[in-house]
């Protein structure tokens, strides 16, 4: 059975968490869920990193701003996760060439993140921090349930992360707004910064 199911969802899920989808694959396959998942993700220091990777992009997802700042260091850690899974899935099963299942697994990745850094901003620009808990929370149960799902159901869980990617960049063109408040407040803090830092402390 063709890979490329999976190789999708999982670009799509490491744009929005790449060390979950690392540990749930590993987790899968140490435990025989899957028999798709390479040993290579299997092995216990690539669990044991990207465990503690996890345990930080969980309490860093949820605070305001930080948020912000943690998504855009990620601009690149994303989307060379989902290609390196996807290449590492297409190489087990031998169904899709290495080259094509990264390029799909790091276009999807960058897609999904742009979506998830994107509608951070816009939330961002609310005054409270509960949203922020809330959207990272469904954000995590998101990426482990369609992971989970497509260990059983690969072509269903394609389909969603499919519907979901769409649903979410139309979400950025409606909060298009608000992502450029968010922007004008960030230049505006590092403008006060460096005025700040220019004039001094008081003689």
């Amino acid at each position: 059975m063709s890979v490329l199911p999976l190789v999708f969802t999982s670009g799509w899920a490491s744009g929005v968490n790449a060390y979950a989808v690392v540990l749930l694959l590993g987790v899968f396959g140490a435990t025989g869920v899957s028999d798709e998942i390479p040993q290579s993700l299997q092995r216990p220091e690539v669990l044991v990193v990207a465990g503690v990777l996890f345990l930080c992009d969980t309490v860093a997802d949820k605070i305001p701003y930080v948020d912000s700042a943690w998504d855009a260091v990620h601009t690149l850690v994303r989307p060379a996760a989902g290609a390196w899974v996807g290449a590492l899935l297409a190489g087990q099963s031998g169904s899709l060439s290495d080259v094509a299942a990264g390029l799909l697994g790091g276009s999807t990745a960058l897609a999904s993140h742009a979506v998830k850094a994107g509608t951070r901003m816009a939330v961002n620009t609310s005054p409270e921090p509960f949203s922020n808990v809330i959207v990272s929370l469904a954000e995590d149960l998101g990426v482990g349930g369609l992971v989970t799902f497509a260990m059983f159901h690969p072509g269903a869980a394609a389909a969603i992360a499919g519907a979901l990617l769409v649903a979410g960049l139309l979400l950025l063109v409606l909060l298009a707004s608000r992502i450029r408040r968010f922007l004008r407040r960030r230049a505006q803090r590092r403008e006060e910064r460096r005025l700040a830092g220019r004039a001094g402390p008081p003689g």
